[in-house]
């Protein structure tokens, strides 16, 4: 179970982010001017960058900044909680004095 939600929240909004570029690449070209920040957004920073796209519609101001920083904070989570979850398998890092 385990394991298949970290394949989730690895590749889940890479996912979203292909399908949902095929299905409406009018609002991706909207969103972003050059093919170059959505690739390294697919790359690093999928959840940021899904919630680029979501509240881009009327330019970003206001409350949208709060979802940006909450998709931030799914892709420092998406990459930090595995080294957190295997704290123990590291000798002398787990088991504090």
């Amino acid at each position: 179970m385990c394991c298949l939600f970290t394949t989730l929240v690895l590749f889940g909004p890479r996912l979203g982010i292909l399908v949902w570029w095929l299905i409406q690449p009018a609002r991706w070209n909207l969103a972003f001017e050059t093919f170059i920040w959505p690739f390294l957004g697919f790359l690093f920073l999928p959840w940021t960058t899904l919630m680029y796209v979501i509240v881009f519609t009327g330019g970003v101001n206001g409350f949208d900044w709060v979802w940006l920083g909450l998709g931030l904070l799914a892709d420092i989570a998406s990459y930090s909680g595995g080294a957190y979850g295997n704290r123990n398998r590291i000798p002398g890092y787990g088991n504090a004095p």
